[in-house]
């Protein structure tokens, strides 16, 4: 270790001397309380240290010692259904050492606990070629996640001893000889430097969508396994609901939550949520598919911009093991707002809004690290990071650089907004302004795995919605009477649309997740409405008599959407009652 002495403190920033023999990125202990710091600038013998702890008490003259190692995450069975804060200590652990609820300034904890033993099952035999990548054996993680215990990068040889059974993550699980000859010993227990990307052997397109459960999303602005989407909006315009709700529903494997300088109270909705909710997939609880990564805002400042790294590595490595991984960051200003606080501390030179030059290079890396891969290893394993974050432009203006650096590199657009927020309409995505780069894909493979022409029917809903906002332009204007009956019939079915399809209750268990059948049986029921009124229309009935003693079919096509999943051929009844009042109807007019 090499040792300097703490020149200056200010807030999270430490600059020490006599630290010629250090490296950027190093991790340090700082002051005689050994506060956990990163090396962010050298100059000379001078090392600029962001420190991940709150520095009050830490004055000049103090020793900073510096580990010679990156800042690393600790990657072993015990990840999943955890929560860290933003440099992976455990708080429930870190909570019993420091015997208080609040953060404790010098109290080391192990990420991982090292003595839990986990049962551990050979994959290959001693005398077997292995290299980075390979599965040497499996641990049952969870009910969920069946955990692939991988060669490290950098080993490969022969497998000269491999022992079954009951093991911490510490214990030496194989020995591998390489071509040397020397013998490397292998524990379940790795580490990996959290701002290096792990290595793949392929990085594919994406080609499977990421099913939500959330009609607006599924229907209108999908995402790919693999691919990048950000949620703008202004403060209460349901960001964090949203995110909430596609950590809770979609399709995927794992789902990496990072609480980004947020509220405490909303990573305590998802502590108290997701233990009590099901996974529509596995049957068993969320939390055993979900790992937490927690830097509130009256954490640690410095903390907040390494929370992010942590979140994608360990996304990484579940990746490496063949899972589709999810990860959620919520939110990415707070992360940039921390880049901006730390590059002013260092009196660089500030770009846009005081954001330091680098912001946009340092978002695309993030995003980046996400897509769909073919892992080291001779098996090919495949899996999929998808990143998704929320960002917070102050005051809803997507023009500040955040929001703009951000849009240069994902590929989804869901635009929140603020008016339908407060008429209680969630999600709150505004289907004029949103953009989905992978809607012709997502369409296509959805064709296939429904059998049915999905493409057609959203393309029906996205013309019936447009048509909706130019007809509400000419009401402001003139007034609803100056509108032929077949546009009024055009903004009831539009309102069927957005009220009976898009908007969705988290609070209603049949209707915080609709399957794609489900979608596509709803989808239908309204077409099927719309096209049966229009015939009323094309058999010259008024818009009056047609909407005339329809309110109950009305409200049973609004309550459809709270239809279980194994009852849906109860939408089929609502269909024969449909084409009986509208049939009733015309025959009235022929007769």
């Amino acid at each position: 270790m090499k040792k300097g002495t703490i020149i200056k403190v200010s807030g999270p920033l430490v600059t020490a001397g006599g630290m010629e023999d250090a490296n950027i990125q190093d991790v340090c202990y700082v002051g005689d309380k050994r506060l956990i710091g990163e090396i962010i600038e050298m100059r000379g013998d001078v090392a600029s240290v962001q420190v991940y702890e709150e520095t009050s008490g830490i004055g000049p003259g103090e020793p900073l010692e510096t580990t010679g190692e990156a800042l690393s995450v600790e990657l072993a069975p015990g990840l999943v259904s955890q929560m860290f804060d933003g440099i992976q200590r455990p708080l429930d652990r870190f909570m019993q050492a420091a015997n208080s609820p609040f953060l404790k300034k010098g109290i080391s904890v192990t990420p991982l606990d090292r003595e839990k033993k986990w049962d551990f099952v050979p994959k290959v035999e001693a005398g077997d070629e292995v290299g980075p990548g390979d599965v040497l054996g499996e641990v049952q993680e969870t009910e969920s996640i069946v955990h692939r215990i991988m060669v490290p990068f950098g080993v490969a040889g022969k497998v000269k001893t491999i022992e079954r059974g009951e093991h911490t993550i510490v214990d030496t699980i194989a020995v591998i000889s390489d071509p040397d000859g020397e013998d490397r010993k292998v524990a379940m227990l790795t580490k990996w430097p959290v701002r290096y990307a792990r290595p793949v052997t392929e990085k594919l397109n994406p080609i499977k969508p990421l099913v939500t459960g959330q009609r607006v999303v599924d229907t209108l602005f999908p995402v790919m396994k693999g691919g990048t989407a950000a949620i703008p909006g202004p403060f209460g315009a349901g960001k964090t609901v949203i995110q909430h709700q596609l950590a809770k529903w979609s399709d995927v494997d794992l789902v990496v939550y990072v609480g980004c300088g947020e509220r405490g109270n909303e990573m305590t909705d998802v502590l108290n949520e997701f233990p009590e909710l099901v996974d529509p997939r596995t049957g068993q609880s969320l939390m055993k598919r979900t790992i937490l990564i927690a830097n509130t805002s009256n954490m640690p400042v410095a903390a907040r911009e390494a929370s992010i790294y942590t979140g994608i590595t360990i996304a990484e490595y579940y990746r490496d093991m063949g899972y589709n991984v999810a990860i959620m960051a919520d939110s990415t200003s707070r992360w940039a707002e921390a880049l901006r606080e730390m590059s002013g501390r260092l009196q660089e030179m500030p770009g846009d809004e005081g954001y330091p030059a680098y912001l946009g290079s340092r978002l695309a890396a993030y995003y980046e690290r996400a897509g769909r891969v073919i892992a080291l290893g001779r098996d090919r394993r495949e899996g999929s990071i998808t990143a998704i974050s929320a960002v917070s432009p102050p005051g809803g203006d997507i023009a500040e650089p955040v929001t703009q650096n951000t849009l240069r590199v994902v590929k989804v657009f869901w635009g929140l907004d603020a008016t339908l927020a407060r008429q209680r309409h969630f999600p709150a995505i505004n289907w004029l302004n949103s953009y989905s780069l992978y809607s012709l894909q997502v369409r296509q493979a959805i064709n296939t795995i429904l059998g049915a022409d999905w493409e057609s029917y959203v393309k029906w809903v996205t013309g019936v919605l447009q048509d909706e906002s130019r007809l509400q332009e000419v009401v402001r204007l003139i007034g609803i009477d100056s509108l032929s009956d077949r546009d009024r019939l055009t903004l009831d079915v539009a309102k069927s649309i957005r009220e009976d399809y898009l908007q969705q209750n988290s609070f209603d268990v049949d209707d915080s997740y609709a399957s794609l059948r489900k979608q596509l049986k709803l989808l239908d029921m309204i077409k099927f409405f719309a096209e049966k009124a229009e015939s009323c229309i094309d058999a010259s009935l008024t818009y009056e008599k047609i909407t005339e003693g329809s309110d109950d079919i009305k409200e049973k096509i609004a309550r459809a959407k709270s239809i279980p999943e194994s009852e849906l051929e109860r939408i089929d009844g609502i269909k024969r009652e449909i084409s009986e009042f509208y049939d009733g109807l015309r025959g009235e007019v022929e007769q």
